[in-house]
């Protein structure tokens, strides 16, 4: 029997989105929000509450990729996070596959709780250290159930994430896509038993776009991964995919991150993103960018200031109010990342834009082009945009970075 939860996926509608049954692969828009501020939207899905279904909804199959996995300390079972762990534990208590990779170098921050489900009873879980293979880490934030429903996002699966932050993902029911999420998740677990062989031979794009709906409803969806090494088949990369995005915009590019910066970690100029956004600004397109006040940051708050003066081109960045608890370390900022185009495409992904990203640590997105999720997600960025926790950039200022950590 279907669940009843895969059901009431959201279908694309004129008006916007139903909860009509369809046998259609079908894509929802999933967020986080920091408790506290305006920045709920009532039509949109909590991840606590998706993932929470997706694994007790699990028949034979939880194939999880994230960077780390961290409880609030002291928390209790009932926890939002410790709520979820439970689920995961459950579904392999009943038989579920369970398989967890993490990245290697934050499991030695927070190792207690992949530790314990590392212990679960039909649970197996590996460390994947990129760094002799690509140079980076994974980044990437995605899992696949039963090898039909995918969800990826900016969510890591942390308490942070899903109670102090601003995130955005996608819940995807579609057997193809999944099937192409689990190629790379199957590579990465070659390379984390020890296997030093990153070669594919894939032909995963051939299927892709993936046409669903009909008419004016009518949209395409493709998985794309990064760094080029590691994605399922080389066409599906996701940088020259977003730089395509951009140089077929006509009237907008909306972008949403926690970080962007043109200059990468090794000292050399991230040009391909960079110089698209120019090239539309100079064509007459609105470009706008949103960004986290961890930008404030000394060698990346440079790039921006230089970025505002253009012609077309307007940059803000977002303040979160602190909790009224206190200071939450690494929390309580806007960290979804994602694009919207002209509200006629789209691309939700795991990646901040900065080099390393793209070249060097595993990340995920899907890009979405027609139907109503872009025309979504335009408005998910106004929202934002013009809220009370934005404010624009100034090129003549002097900043100070915000408070992050300990």
């Amino acid at each position: 029997m279907i669940p009843p939860w895969l059901l009431l996926f959201l279908t694309f509608s004129p008006s916007g989105y139903s909860s009509a049954p369809t046998s259609e692969p079908t894509v929802e828009l999933i967020e986080s929000w920091p408790r506290g501020t305006n920045l709920d939207h009532a039509d949109l899905r909590d991840a606590s509450v998706v993932w929470l279904e997706a694994f007790d909804a699990a028949k034979t199959s939880i194939d999880l990729a994230q960077f780390y996995l961290s409880e609030e300390p002291g928390a209790g079972p009932a926890s939002t996070l410790g709520a979820i762990v439970s689920a995961i534990e459950r579904a392999a208590a009943r038989g579920v596959k369970v398989r967890g990779l993490f990245d290697a170098k934050f499991y030695k921050t927070y190792p207690e709780t992949i530790d314990r489900l590392g212990h679960a009873k039909s649970v197996e879980t590996r460390l994947l250290d990129l760094k002799p293979v690509t140079g980076g880490v994974l980044h990437a934030k995605y899992f696949v159930v039963d090898g039909q429903v995918t969800y990826l996002g900016s969510q890591n699966m942390d308490w942070r994430s899903l109670e102090h932050i601003q995130e955005l993902g996608v819940l995807v029911d579609s057997k193809p896509v999944a099937a192409t999420f689990l190629e790379a998740f199957e590579l990465d677990w070659r390379i984390a038993g020890g296997d030093k062989r990153t070669e594919q031979g894939s032909k995963a794009a051939d299927g892709f776009p993936l046409r669903v709906g009909a008419g004016s409803e009518e949209f395409r969806i493709t998985p794309v991964y990064s760094p080029l090494e590691l994605a399922p088949d080389p066409r599906l990369w996701d940088l020259p995919r977003l730089v395509s995005l951009i140089d077929g915009a006509k009237q907008s590019v909306r972008v949403q991150l926690l970080t962007y910066r043109m200059t990468g970690r090794d000292g050399t100029y991230f040009e391909e993103l960079e110089n698209a956004l120019r090239r539309a600004a100079a064509r007459g397109v609105k470009v706008q960018l949103l960004l986290a006040d961890w930008c404030m940051r000394k060698g990346t708050i440079e790039g921006l200031q230089a970025l505002e003066p253009l012609a077309n081109v307007e940059v803000k960045l977002v303040t979160i109010p602190q909790s009224g608890e206190g200071f939450v370390p690494f929390a309580r900022v806007i960290h979804a990342k994602y694009l919207a185009v002209d509200g006629r495409a789209a691309w939700v992904g795991t990646s901040n834009w900065e080099k390393d990203y793209f070249h060097e640590s595993r990340n995920v997105g899907v890009v979405i082009e027609g139907g109503p999720l872009p025309r979504r997600l335009d408005q998910f960025f106004l929202d934002g945009w013009n809220g009370p926790y934005a404010k624009p950039v100034d090129p003549c200022a002097t900043y100070v970075a915000p408070r992050i950590g300990e």
